[in-house]
């Protein structure tokens, strides 16, 4: 069985921008305070790091208005049969306030990983089946390979691609076509200085570097080896993250959407100590945003 993004309701609204980060090292009381934070800062969507439907359902609630979305819900930690569960109960709390973000992971992460796409589209099949329905509107997959891209133009709502370039947002987005939603991440670091800003992007990029999934698919961009050696070359780290004054970092922004994203999810370092969320740095991103 299959289903398209166009057979049920309208995509949660997410806006023009949000914000990625993983909560699971926060305090309970601390997460639904920074969801609600980031509502008032007017961030349209919360994408939670590694983050199953179960753990994310507590936060739906700490705010009004903001989207929360996971990014990525394992297809691997929880059965879909669970996942959708808890997305009847969000929904029926919260129509149309929650997003279910899939994701195969990645080989170094999962034991037993094996045959990501098959496993993918067995997942929506289940989530197709009437007994454990999740609507393809409220579903994304993070896709970086073409077929997971065309899984989600077929599939679900869209795609939220991981650590990619502007030139990456614009083929995705031929590739999935006008209609669906491309929300792809960019990492934003608040700093001018060129050499603290390369220092504070390549330690958010390192473990990232050891996963084939992304590796292949910088490699499939144009990027070498080398660019992928010793914490990522310069070319690396300034294509995947936006740095610099006020005007660069909105330049940035604006290159994404120009691309063709319709929502840009923003990862934000701000130098915080590992474990602080970077409170300074939503505030002075959020100022930048149109």
């Amino acid at each position: 069985m299959s289903s398209t993004s166009s057979e049920v309701g309208p995509t949660p609204a997410i806006g023009r921008y949000g914000v990625f980060r993983s909560l699971a090292d926060v305090e309970p009381d601390a997460r639904g305070e920074a969801v609600a934070e980031l509502d008032e800062l007017g961030y349209g969507a919360v994408w939670l790091g590694h983050t199953t439907a179960e753990e994310a359902a507590p936060l739906v609630g700490a705010a009004p208005r903001i989207t929360v979305a996971t990014g990525i819900h394992s297809i691997w930690r929880q059965e879909a049969a669970d996942a959708a569960r808890h997305f009847g109960r969000l929904e029926e709390e919260h129509p149309e306030r929650f997003l279910l973000g899939l994701g195969v992971s990645h080989p170094q992460m999962v034991s037993g990983y094996r045959r990501p796409y098959t496993a993918m589209a067995a997942y929506l099949d289940e989530l197709d089946d009437p007994a454990t329905f999740v609507p393809p509107r409220s579903r994304m997959l993070a896709a970086l390979g073409p077929r997971m891209v065309r899984l989600a133009r077929e599939r679900a709502a869209g795609a939220f691609p991981y650590l990619v370039t502007a030139e990456q947002v614009a083929e995705t987005r031929a590739a999935l076509g006008e209609s669906p939603v491309l929300a792809p991440e960019l990492g934003v670091v608040t700093e001018d200085d060129p050499t603290r800003a390369r220092k504070l992007a390549r330690e958010a990029l390192s473990v990232y570097l050891q996963l084939t999934n992304y590796r292949r698919n910088w490699l499939r961009a144009g990027f070498t080896e080398e660019d992928l050696a010793d914490g990522g070359s310069d070319r690396l780290v300034d294509a995947l993250f936006a740095w610099g004054d006020d005007a660069r970092v909105r330049e940035r922004f604006a290159e994404f959407r120009a691309a063709g994203a319709d929502h840009v999810a923003l990862q934000v370092f701000d130098g915080s100590p590992t474990g602080e969320l970077p409170h300074r740095g939503w505030r002075e991103v959020a100022r930048l945003l149109d």
